[in-house]
């Protein structure tokens, strides 16, 4: 065993500890949140529309826009929460949890958004959480069942399936929990400086983001009929 998955190991059964309010709720109220805007944030289908209309009504390039504001967005916020040390976890990673997972849910939202989906529909917001995984995390659950198919399967299913749902919030919170505890073994391995933390933390936080957006946009293929 690797001293990172030692490191991950131990931290496991804190995970819950130093995340309390993440669980599969945590995930839909990002999606409620993301849809609805928070903060400064404004809703992600006005935002896209936004994009596209600085991009002169080309819905592609819109798209293109919402990707790299969402990736610039999820490296800020991945640098401030990971700027403390070890004794800082407690509150930081529910944080850096709380904070992709709005920003990658808006980022999606927006990509389906501007190829013609419907966001108030049960499925696509299903579609959506699943492009959060990731493709190759995606192509497991398919090859064990977990789920029917990939993103765009859901989202055109012939009926909502409210279990699939659960299962797929259940996925998306433990996918972003390991992917952030993960980060954080790692960081320590490597770096012991508070600042050289959150540089990491940005770099890997902007990355995740752009291939959620990278994998959203090859799956969520057009709606919008051809003009």
């Amino acid at each position: 065993m690797s001293m990172r998955s030692s490191i991950i190991n131990k931290l496991a059964p804190d995970m819950h500890r130093m995340a309390p309010n993440v669980n599969r709720g945590f995930v839909h109220q990002a999606m409620i949140r993301a849809l609805n805007g928070a903060g400064p944030l404004p809703p992600a289908a006005q935002a896209a529309d936004k994009q596209r209309a600085e991009q002169g009504g080309d819905a592609e390039r819109g798209i293109h826009e919402v990707v790299e504001n969402n990736v610039r967005m999820a490296g800020a916020q991945g640098f401030v929460t990971n700027l403390g040390g070890l004794v800082a976890m407690a509150a930081t990673v529910p944080l850096n949890i709380s904070g992709l997972a709005l920003l990658q849910c808006r980022m999606v939202a927006g990509i389906a958004h501007l190829r013609g989906y419907d966001l108030d529909d049960p499925r696509v917001r299903n579609a959506i959480l699943l492009c959060m995984l990731g493709e190759d995390e995606v192509k497991r659950l398919v090859k064990r069942n977990t789920v029917p198919g990939p993103p765009m399967v859901i989202a055109t299913a012939p009926a909502y399936d409210e279990t699939l749902g659960a299962i797929i919030a259940g996925e998306v919170t433990s996918t972003l929990m390991g992917r952030v505890v993960g980060k954080r073994a790692a960081k320590t391995l490597v770096r012991r400086v508070p600042i050289a933390g959150g540089f990491y933390g940005a770099g890997t936080d902007a990355y995740s983001t752009w291939q959620v957006g990278r994998y959203a946009t090859r799956e969520l293929r057009s709606r919008t009929p051809a003009r």
